[in-house]
């Protein structure tokens, strides 16, 4: 497992827990960031902050203390 902010453009996993601060967590199961959903980096910010991605079909752009919290198995391990 890695964190959702580790991941590189164009990289792309599978959400397997969130952590950090109840309001946080819920916030970002709201935005779609839960257990079992596929998650696609797309594009950074020029300065690397926030960064967009790909989730159920929306994009999300968050902050990298925000993708923090959220842990995930990169697609390479999961097929593996």
């Amino acid at each position: 497992m890695v964190k959702l902010s580790d991941l590189k453009i164009g990289a792309s996993g599978v959400v397997t827990q969130l952590d950090g601060a109840s309001r946080l967590v819920s916030r970002m199961m709201e935005l779609g960031f839960v257990p079992g959903a596929s998650v696609e980096v797309t594009r950074k910010a020029p300065f690397g902050d926030p960064v967009l991605y790909l989730i159920r079909g929306a994009r999300i752009s968050i902050r990298m203390a925000e993708a923090a919290c959220v842990s995930v198995i990169p697609s390479e391990a999961a097929a593996a």
